[in-house]
């Protein structure tokens, strides 16, 4: 991570420097993509600005604070950045979660390969299946009517996922978890 710190209108000291380097340490803890980050340092009047520009690989965030001290200036812009972060964090994982997210409407099967050098890997289909609301007794009369190997609803009295198997003509099977 490469810091770069621009001073406007005053000379910048060993100890802003210090404090910057220290402040911007902090922000690595929470994403290590950070590639670069500029300050700017600037003071007007009796207004200490800070503008800060953080570059990683595919965003890039910024934040400005204004405050009477520069070192109130810099936590405020940095504590900015950060909060930044963390939400683009949040927004990153959640969309990652989203692709395989739990819904309570479908039913997942995974995929599941093993093999060994005899034998080999073995391919599982996954489907993606809407689990009607119903219960047992009206599965087991949807089921009769159908000409399926198994079923899989949602038990309106337990508030779960069931699978009726179709074992032969004259016997079903009612799994439960």
């Amino acid at each position: 991570m490469q810091i770069t710190i621009t001073a406007r209108h005053f000379e910048l000291t060993n100890a802003i420097r210090d404090h910057v380097e220290v402040a911007c340490e902090k922000l690595a803890r929470y994403f290590d993509h950070i590639s670069t980050i500029h300050i700017t340092l600037d003071l007007e009047d009796n207004r200490n600005i800070v503008e800060m520009s953080l570059h990683a690989k595919k965003f890039s965030l910024q934040s400005e604070a204004e405050e009477l001290d520069m070192y109130l200036a810099i936590d405020s812009a940095i504590d900015k950045m950060e909060s930044q972060i963390k939400k683009l964090k949040e927004k990153v994982t959640s969309h990652q979660k989203k692709g395989i997210k739990r819904d309570a409407y479908f039913f997942y099967a995974d995929t599941v390969e093993k093999g060994t050098k005899e034998k080999p890997k073995k391919r599982v289909k996954m489907k993606k299946i809407v689990a009607d609301y119903m219960t047992t007794t009206e599965a087991v009369d949807t089921f009769s009517e159908l000409d399926i190997p198994y079923m899989i609803f949602k038990n309106t009295e337990t508030d779960r996922i069931n699978v009726i198997v179709r074992k032969d003509n004259e016997h079903i099977e009612l799994l439960q978890p």
